[in-house]
Formats: C-alpha cells, structure tokens, sequence
C-alpha cells in the first residue's frame, strides 16, 4: 500500500513558513485569480453567443452588363495607318472618327471603283430590260403565229368541205350521166327493133346511135371530173397537215428564240445581282477606311501607334472603357461552398483602399461594408479552380461609392445560418463544410 500519511504532514506544515504566509497574503493574487476566473466565465459565455457562418470570396469591381466593359476596337479590313484623330485619355462619343486607315489590296486601288461598279450594274440592268422586251416581242410573234396557223387551217378546212360538196356534185352528175346512157341505150335498142318492124326510119336510128355515143363520151367527162374532185379533196387534206407542220416549226422556233432570250434575262439578273452586292460591299468598304467608336467613352490605350503602318483584318487597334456603366463585383468561392451559394442571396462587400472594419461572424458589428446582392453564378469552373459569382447593389441598403473604379479589388462575405461559436470552432478545427443552407424562398417554391 502507499504511504500517504507523511504528505499530508507536508501540507499541513508548509502554513507554518513565513514565505508561504508572505505570498497567500498578497492582493494582487486574488485580484489575478479573480480576472481569471472572470475571463474564463465571459470565454465560456462568448462559446454560446450566436456566429454566422459565412463564405468568404475574393475577386474584383466589374460591369453588370457584358456591353458596358473594357473593350478594344478592331479593324475590319487590312490598310495602312494615315492619320489619329485621338490620343489616350481622350473622351469620345459614339460614331467619332478615332483613326484613318487607307487601301492596301490591289482589287481596291481605284479611287472610281464605286462608280464604275455603279455604271456596270446600270448597263447589266438595261441589258435585263432589253432580254425583257424581247421575251414580250417574241410573246407577241407567237400569238400572232396562233391566230395566222388558226385562219390558215380555217381555210384549209373550207377548202375541204368545198371539195366534199364537189365530190359529191360530180358524183350525182357522174350518176346522172350513167343514167342518161340506159335511157339512150333503151332508146337505141327500140329504135333498132322499131326499124326491123319498118316503124322507125333509119334517120331515127342514126339520130339515137349519135345520142348514145354522145352519152357515152359525157360519162367518160363526168368521171374525170369526179376523180379530180377527189384528188383536190386529198390536196385540201394534205395542206391541213402542211400547214399544221409549218407553223408548228415557226412556233417552235420562236419559243427557242423567247427561251434564248428569258436565259439571257436570268443570267443578266445574276450579273446585276452581283453587281449589286459588289456596289454595296465597295460602298461599305469605304466607310470602314474610317475607324469609328462604338460607344461614348474614355480612349484607355492605343494599341497601334505610328503612321504608315500596315496592319491586317482584325487588328486590335485601342480600348475603350464605357462612360457609362452599372457597377458589379465578380467574386471567386471554392467547388465546396458552391452548393451554399444562390442567386438572390445577400452578400457583404467592401473595397480595397476603402476604410472597412469586418467582422466575418457578427456582420451588424462590421463597418465600411456594402451590401450586394447575387445575381448569377457560373456553372462551369474558372480556370483558377474556382467558381465564379456576380454580385450587383443591393437597392434595399447604402449605395456603392462612386470613387470605386472598375478592376479594383474587393472582398466578399455571403452570409448563411446562425450558429454558436464552439460549434464554428468546432467545425473549423475539423475541416468540416457550414451546414447546408438553403434559402426560406427556394424552400417554399420547392413545397409548392
């Protein structure tokens, strides 16, 4: 067993010292131990005082809208450097004339290509109007080719029904003859048997033989007439198909001729829509030969200097910073405090070379800060491994200072949860993420 006996003989003896007496009788111990012990009651009441948990970012003063940041003016076209028309830290408004560059291509070089080109597209165009004429003269020569074959063939039909109705006279006629031929053959044969019986004198009988070789020669007459009837009707019908022929080749070629023509027409329109572009390229050529500004707004840097310098198509020439802008502050935060950041959310800025007294976990104590609001956040990384956050002015609060200038630099602290301060320490000592916020807004739309 341990003997503990004489130990406490130790304790109990050391009251008997003068030393011991001399320092337990001093006051500034108590007054020491007092503070100790006060201070350890407040440490211990500071660990349950409320801390907000925030999410702290670094980055710089830029532009709300993509079209009122720095920007640099380009040339359209390659040209020599003639003559500047501003120097840096000038103010310029937009259209001013900031540079004059001249030609360096050889198609450019005349100084008459606009006109000529003018006088290129007016004869193209007279020439289209000419092709145009045509096609209607030769639309004019076909009708007229219609209404002739029409009346030709009209003809030609009369033509045939009069040699039907011809065929069909000498047919009777030709019937009437064959006809008369019995009847004078009957009379011939009666007037023999008549003269046989001694009734009919021979004078009679010679009388009807004459008559029947009379008739007989008519017939003959007749049916040559009938057959030239009919060839004069073969004749009709055979002009129908030559004439048919014969306007159908001049319709046709006036169609080739009307055809040759609306060719020449189109072509020549492509030509003077060619043209056409070519004028208009060339006139808006020449007004890029004078480099103006895009925006009103201050001449930063000029990019080129000297004259007579060529440069090439899409050389940078000056920037120029827009004179009017809505200030916004572009801000980095790690992939992990990425789920804690939205849009809407509050955020407290304050600037670099701006008087600021910030403390990160009680806000309502911090000075100089200014409030922002999110307005957008970038869903792919930035190169530095970050993620990107836009802040515009909170309308609700104090404006930004106007001395701020945009590229400056500033400090950002999105606000989240409240929480105690041994649990901040807590979380800080072991690396832990702040708790998942998640704002009151997007929780009641979700519910929704």
């Amino acid at each position: 067993m341990l003997n503990i006996s004489n130990k406490v003989e130790i304790v109990n003896d050391i009251e008997k010292y003068s030393t011991y007496k001399t320092l337990s009788e001093r006051p500034h111990y108590k007054i020491l131990n007092k503070i100790i012990i006060g201070v350890s009651i407040f440490c211990l009441i500071i660990l349950f005082l409320p801390w907000t948990q925030n999410i702290s970012g670094a980055g710089a003063v830029t532009t709300l809208k993509p079209d009122q940041r720095p920007q640099t003016i380009h040339t359209a076209i390659a040209g020599r450097i003639e003559k500047w028309y501003v120097k840096e830290g000038d103010f310029v408004n937009k259209g001013d004339t900031i540079l004059f560059i001249s030609e360096t291509k050889d198609d450019y070089l005349d100084p008459n290509l606009v006109k000529n080109t003018e006088s290129q597209m007016k004869a193209k165009e007279m020439a289209q109007i000419s092709y145009g004429d045509k096609v209607t003269t030769l639309d004019s020569q076909i009708a007229a080719i219609k209404r002739e074959r029409n009346l030709k063939l009209e003809q030609a039909r009369n033509k045939i029904r009069q040699s039907i109705l011809k065929v069909t006279s000498d047919s009777m006629d030709l019937e009437a003859v064959k006809t008369q031929v019995k009847i004078a053959n009957i009379q011939y044969n009666r007037s023999i048997a008549l003269n046989k019986d001694g009734l009919k004198a021979v004078t009679d009988l010679e009388e009807k033989r004459l008559k029947l070789q009379d008739v007989d020669a008519k017939i003959i007459t007749q049916e040559n007439k009938l057959l030239t009837s009919k060839n004069e009707l073969i004749n009709a019908k055979v002009e129908i198909n030559r004439i048919t022929a014969e306007y159908n080749e001049k319709e046709q070629k006036a169609r080739s001729d009307q055809f040759t023509a609306l060719s020449n027409q189109f072509d020549t329109e492509a030509q003077v829509n060619k043209l056409k572009n070519q004028y208009v390229n060339y006139q808006i050529r020449n007004g890029m030969y004078y480099i103006k500004a895009p925006q009103s707004g201050y001449v930063n840097r000029a990019l080129q200097s000297g004259l007579g310098e060529t440069i090439k198509e899409g050389t940078q020439i000056v920037s120029i910073m827009p004179s009017k802008y809505d200030i916004a502050v572009e801000t980095f935060v790690s992939p992990m405090d990425l789920p804690l950041i939205h849009k809407g959310e509050k955020v407290r800025i304050w600037f670099d070379g701006w008087p600021a007294i910030v403390f990160s976990g009680w806000p309502n104590m911090s000075y100089g800060t200014f409030g922002g609001k999110i307005v957008a956040v970038e869903n792919f990384i930035s190169n530095n491994g970050k993620f990107r956050v836009l802040i515009a002015p909170d309308e609700t609060e104090e404006k930004w200072p106007i001395q701020v200038s945009v590229g400056s630099g500033a400090q950002t602290i999105a606000l989240l949860e409240n929480v105690p301060v041994w649990f901040e320490l807590w979380r800080t000592l072991n690396g832990f993420p702040p708790n998942y916020y998640q704002p009151k807004d997007s929780g009641t739309k979700d519910k929704k």
